[in-house]
């Protein structure tokens, strides 16, 4: 029988097993700064709008633009760059990434221009964070196993919630007293401190022939994605149908589903080709059979949904605040924090609702809350805001968000076997981040379509104006609207020579036709949360979330690669 170890003994074994457990988590504090920073920049530029259209002397549609392809850059090329994680290795890939996310967030701090701003943000960190985050999510999923790896989820996930709760209110804060360059040139601190702290991050050894890039379908999938979300930004410019202000017509007809038609042909040739070599046993850029499987595929379209109605929301929410209430960056993040704050916790306390209710029920609790949350949101958006109202609201909607955030990281990784970890990053923050393109093209341009056409509507019933006021704001029209705040609407009138009472006239159908532009835009983002119920009933339950063998890193039928 064996005698019990000495007090001072026990002692020296617990602290070192506390010592081996701080060991064990240390690779994801690392691994999730990354995450924490890639939101952080988003959220940041979300709440500065106004401050970067006056600093660069543009429009609302010029900083959507940069906003939407920082997110379309990362979706075209994140298939490629969990690729190259598994051609170079993905602690390789993950390190050199942040190189290149330094020296884009190094570019953006310093540009002179709205071109550098793009060349810099848009492109230099989109294609860092492309390279990034599915090394991330790989070497995530690699370093925990079971429970651990739920939990390891939901502190990545809680980690993007912190840049989200962060953002604004940092943003803000710098934006309004000092200068937004501020937080990017601290994005190079970071990055310089992750880089020094990278020891900590191990990786597995390789196993197998090393794959070969798909130059072709890498070619394919990035113009397939960039021409379908260069269409949808447009169309708020160009018109869906009849032509508003475009570059050029196809048969009379607006170019923009001419540009997405496009794209979609590009996409259904992707698909062709990675077929093809699948066939040729040849290494394809993406094995589409994983598309195949139901849990990741509804994995996938929930977290692009996710994506699609958050960041659709961040566009919108911050124009009101900012352009109708006229609050500076740092108020907007004030009245910003409740949803990011809800978002955090829910996050990082939900991962256990996974195993005890499942997956798909926690996901359908979380779509109905999101879509009570934007009822309510609507019902906020007036001339005067109430505050309490308003923060009700963005509380109930960080909740929502987060109960995903909780449970679709692990079932993405959970669906795929270990040889395709970097390949399911891949496709995860594509979704995540395609969903961020959308969300802001998409719902940006219902929000300018939207005030358009209740703007003209206004004016035409107007009995104040007269007919010649009536054609001169339809000629306006014409050559394109914008999102700007009242006062510059009323100026531009009292310009145009306007009597008094035309000029409060034009002003009050333009201050009118903004709420009108927001609440649909709102509405759409609750109609893709009721649309999202479609997508999951593929979604693991609490049954099948429930191991069934020793290695409980996947739900039955995922334990493997079927390729």
């Amino acid at each position: 029988m064996c005698r019990p170890l000495p007090g001072r003994l026990r002692r020296r074994t617990g602290r070192l097993g506390e010592v081996d457990s701080v060991k064990h988590w240390r690779a994801l504090i690392v691994l999730g700064t990354a995450q924490f920073l890639m939101v952080l920049d988003t959220s940041v530029m979300n709440v500065s709008i106004s401050q970067l259209v006056e600093d660069f002397d543009t429009e609302v549609t010029a900083i959507q633009a940069v906003i939407t392809l920082y997110a379309l850059v990362m979706a075209a090329f994140m298939i490629i760059g969990g690729r190259c994680g598994d051609i170079l290795g993905r602690r390789r890939m993950f390190l050199l990434g942040l190189v290149v996310y330094g020296v884009g967030s190094a570019l953006t701090a310093a540009a002179p221009t709205l071109w550098v701003l793009t060349l810099g943000w848009s492109v230099i960190e989109g294609l860092g964070a492309a390279m990034v985050l599915p090394a991330m999510a790989a070497l995530v999923a690699e370093s925990y196993r079971g429970k651990d790896r739920a939990v390891a989820y939901a502190v990545i996930g809680g980690l993007a919630g912190a840049g989200i709760a962060v953002g604004p209110l940092l943003g803000g804060w710098v934006t309004t007293y000092l200068t937004w360059r501020l937080v990017f040139a601290g994005e190079v601190v970071v990055v310089v401190a992750v880089l020094l702290c990278r020891r900590v991050i191990a990786e597995s050894p390789r196993t197998g022939p090393r794959p070969r890039l798909d130059g072709v379908g890498a070619a394919l999938s990035a113009a397939g994605l960039g021409l379908g979300v260069l269409g949808v930004l447009q169309s708020s410019t160009w018109g869906w149908v009849q032509p508003r202000n475009p570059p050029f017509t196809v048969l009379g007809f607006a170019p923009t589903l001419f540009v997405v038609g496009a794209g979609a042909a590009v996409l259904a040739l992707f698909r062709h080709w990675e077929r093809r070599r699948e066939h040729q046993g040849a290494d394809p850029l993406v094995h589409l059979s994983l598309l195949g499987r139901p849990v990741l595929r509804s994995g996938l379209m929930t977290l692009l949904s996710q994506n699609l109605i958050l960041l659709g929301l961040f566009f919108t929410i911050p124009l009101y605040l900012q352009v109708v209430q006229g609050f500076d960056a740092f108020e907007t993040g004030l009245r910003l924090l409740p949803v990011s704050a809800t978002m955090l916790v829910t996050s990082l306390s939900a991962s256990s609702l996974g195993r005890v209710w499942g997956p798909r029920r926690v996901v359908r609790l979380a779509l109905a809350t999101l879509a009570a949350a934007i009822v309510w949101l609507l019902a906020t958006i007036d001339p005067v805001i109430d505050d309490t109202q308003f923060a009700g609201a963005m509380a109930l909607l960080g909740v929502g968000v987060g109960l995903l955030a909780s449970q679709l990281g692990n079932v993405v990784q959970s669906g795929v076997g270990e040889e395709e970890r970097s390949e399911a990053g891949g496709l995860q923050f594509t979704a995540q981040n395609l969903g961020s393109a959308l969300g802001t093209a998409l719902i940006g341009s219902i929000l300018i379509g939207a005030l358009a056409h209740a703007f003209t509507t206004q004016v035409a019933d107007n009995s104040q104006l007269s007919e010649e006021t009536r054609e001169e704001v339809g000629v306006a029209l014409q050559a394109g609207i914008t999102f700007v705040a009242t006062d510059q609407v009323r100026s531009a009138a009292e310009r145009a020579g306007l009597p008094p009472s035309e000029v409060d006239a034009v002003a009050d159908s333009y201050a009118s036709a903004q709420l009108d532009g927001l609440k649909a835009a709102i509405l759409a983002t609750g109609g893709i949360a009721l649309a999202s119920f479609l997508v999951t009933p593929h979604l693991p339950t609490a049954r099948d979330s429930r191991p069934r063998q020793p290695d409980a890193d996947a739900p039955a039928g995922a334990t493997g690669s079927t390729r």
